[in-house]
């Protein structure tokens, strides 16, 4: 695939030797595939021109796991698969909460970045809601996790002045409660694009190879029923690598 030959060559350029030490940062990326229609169609957002990371990009809401992101209430939980597949390969201590963590820092930041809540009522919440989180609680939901599927990660390679370990999860749009006039300014022009219409953005190289990851696991149904390798790119001993993550 040209794709996967251009996303190896990417990962093998030497970089900055100053930045090799960079520990990659967890954060998290929600794709939201809209199935009522003929064809999927999934929401993207452009980058500001301004931005020091992928600036003009077009990308998928997602960002940083937040320290509070560990000690939010959820109204749903993962599915055992999501967090079993989810520790496979963690970094220091792989505990369920962790696990949880990424899953609800992609929430957060698809509320954060396009207004939209995923969640359910948040009547039943024993805590207060932690920073990061109280808007999100204020219009009455804790975020809900049932309906998410881990579907890639990818470690930015050494040597980049900055470095992610991204999961990539993805949810049906009919798991929107709410739509938000909220936006934190990073995506504009938020729009509903098919599969073909998403590989005509200028997209980061990672997440075209994603979208083709994504794309695969929708036509064979994998995703749907939680048993589906997850793709995992990363770098390592001066070789490119992609295994598959299974639970």
């Amino acid at each position: 695939m040209a794709e996967m030959d251009a996303l190896k060559k990417e990962f093998s350029e030497k970089r900055n030797p100053a930045a090799k030490l960079l520990r990659p940062k967890d954060a998290a990326t929600l794709v939201i595939v809209d199935r009522t229609g003929n064809e999927p169609k999934l929401l993207l957002g452009k980058r500001r021109a301004d931005l020091a990371f992928m600036a003009g990009k077009y990308v998928f809401p997602g960002g940083r796991v937040d320290r509070t992101d560990k000690s939010v209430t959820v109204a749903s939980d993962l599915r055992e698969s999501e967090i079993a597949k989810l520790k496979v390969g963690m970094r220091g201590l792989p505990t369920a909460t962790r696990a949880r963590s990424l899953a609800a820092a992609a929430v957060r930041e698809a509320y954060e970045e396009a207004g939209l809540i995923i969640g359910s009522s948040s009547a039943g919440a024993t805590k207060t809601p932690p920073e990061g989180w109280k808007t999100f609680f204020a219009a009455g939901y804790a975020p809900a996790l049932a309906g998410i599927t881990f579907f890639a990660r990818a470690v930015t390679p050494p040597g980049r002045p900055r470095r992610f370990d991204t999961r990539f999860f993805c949810i049906d749009a009919s798991a929107i409660v709410e739509r938000q006039a909220i936006n934190d300014g990073e995506l504009s022009g938020l729009e509903w694009v098919t599969m073909e219409g998403a590989r005509a953005l200028d997209l980061p190289r990672i997440t075209r190879v994603v979208l083709e990851d994504l794309a695969e696991q929708l036509d064979n149904g994998s995703l749907d029923h939680g048993t589906n390798p997850v793709p995992y790119y990363y770098y390592r001993n001066g070789a490119f690598k992609r295994d598959l993550i299974t639970a």
